[in-house]
């Protein structure tokens, strides 16, 4: 009996030794199987089962449906909700939508539905190619209700922008620079807020690419984008320009999650704003100088950038350009832009939510300390309407997660040679 109980014993601690070995990819990739499988029938069971609430999928279908019937100025495009706000890529999908759903929310929702898994599917493939973060890490990217709900029961644009940008994340883990580089592109054709993720992607280029191979993917983006615009910028290209990149628009009080502790007039006010974008291209600065360019300099990285037979294959260190220094890179870039962004409407979670287990992961503070964290953002993100309070718990949680990855970060498990951005010539 005794040897039995210590059989079973014997494989509970292989099991847990293997979900949290970070380097065992075969017991990650089961377990990211076994949380997708059940991912599905989750999805199911919410789109079965919990009320749809209504929000822009209406103003959606209003907006593209003015395109369907020849209108290309954008200033003449509106929703219930107001006027057309979002790149061309945005009116190409929901045009698509539009067609394959007849503005339908059931099938609506079954596409979302495929959707949030893949997106699941390739965030996990970035923890798993890491190799730096436990397979069991997988598990808290299943754990979010305000997730689920923004993709299957609010259908919000957010979630194919955010898809196509983790994909670019996943493909410059490949070093597939110029692939990455497009799928940015397409990213931002449909929300401007991946271009949060721009400062990291460029400290992330210039340490592991060239010019070469960088200009292909940036010419290769710049045509998708007009490509997808051309309707809209042959006719009336000032308009499309003004509202599809409003860079000057100021969101409402009232259905911010985050600063609801100070008053409206200090919200809205433009110093307000310049004092946040101070904070924001601080902190970027912080991180270029102390973080993202560790065992060179940002200026030796450029010049090794444009000038690649320059390149001594040791200069430029050896862990800080694996894939989880590449994933961690992309990931803080876009969380100190959410850190210092005025306001986060709810469906904004799905902006960063599928970073936070990895940039907390990637502290050694201690692990119910990680969990508070995880959880406190989670609740606050599931309050409505948010409070003082609550905004200020998310602030507070925030600047926590900002301190524990400046100060207490996790040793890098790769100690690996940089890899060479282009094979030597004999």
């Amino acid at each position: 009996m005794a040897k039995k109980s210590k059989g079973k014993h014997g494989w509970l601690d292989r099991t847990v030794e293997e979900l949290t070995n970070s380097k065992n990819t075969k017991a990650a990739w089961a377990l990211a199987s076994i949380l997708l499988l059940g991912e599905a029938v989750l999805l199911g069971l919410i789109i079965q089962r919990v009320p749809y609430t209504e929000i822009d999928w209406v103003a959606y279908m209003q907006e593209v449906e003015g395109y369907e019937q020849g209108e290309t100025d954008y200033t003449k495009l509106r929703g219930d909700t107001g006027p057309l706000v979002y790149p061309a890529g945005f009116v190409h999908i929901f045009l698509w939508l539009k067609n394959v759903t007849a503005g339908e929310i059931f099938p609506a929702q079954i596409i979302f539905g495929i959707l949030y898994l893949l997106t699941q599917l390739v965030v996990m493939a970035i923890y798993i190619e890491s190799k730096s973060l436990p397979p069991l890490g997988l598990v808290l990217l299943c754990l979010s209700r305000r997730l689920h709900s923004i993709f299957v029961l609010r259908l919000f644009n957010d979630c194919w922008a955010m898809f196509f940008a983790y994909l670019g994340v996943f493909l410059l883990q490949c070093r597939r620079v110029p692939a990455a580089i497009f799928l940015f592109s397409v990213a931002v054709s449909i929300k401007m807020n991946v271009l949060l993720f721009a400062p990291g992607v460029l400290a992330v280029v210039l340490r592991i690419s060239d010019i070469k191979e960088t200009a292909k993917g940036v010419v290769a983006g710049v045509m998708f984008q007009i490509a997808v615009a051309l309707p809209f910028l042959w006719h009336h290209p000032w308009s499309y320009v003004t509202k599809a990149f409003e860079f000057s628009r100021v969101f409402m009080y009232t259905w911010t999650v985050n600063w609801k502790f100070i008053p409206e007039e200090w919200f809205l006010s433009k110093q307000f704003s310049i004092f946040l974008l101070m904070v924001h291209l601080r902190l970027l600065w912080a991180l270029v100088q102390y973080r993202w360019f560790v065992g060179t300099s940002l200026h030796s990285a450029v010049r090794t950038f444009f000038f690649i037979d320059d390149k001594d294959d040791g200069a430029q260190g050896s862990v800080f350009v694996n894939k989880d220094a590449i994933a961690s890179t992309v990931f803080m870039s876009n969380f100190v832009g959410i850190l210092s962004a005025r306001s986060l409407h709810y469906q904004f979670y799905s902006w960063y939510f599928h970073t936070i287990p990895f940039l907390l992961l990637r502290t050694s503070i201690s692990f119910p300390l990680k969990l508070l964290l995880f959880c406190g953002i989670e609740i606050v993100w599931n309050i409505f309407p948010s409070t003082a309070i609550s905004s200020g718990v998310l602030l507070m949680s925030h600047v926590s997660m900002m301190y524990s990855y400046w100060k207490y970060p996790a040793p890098y498990p790769l100690q690996v040679k940089a890899i060479s951005k282009r094979p030597k010539k004999n």
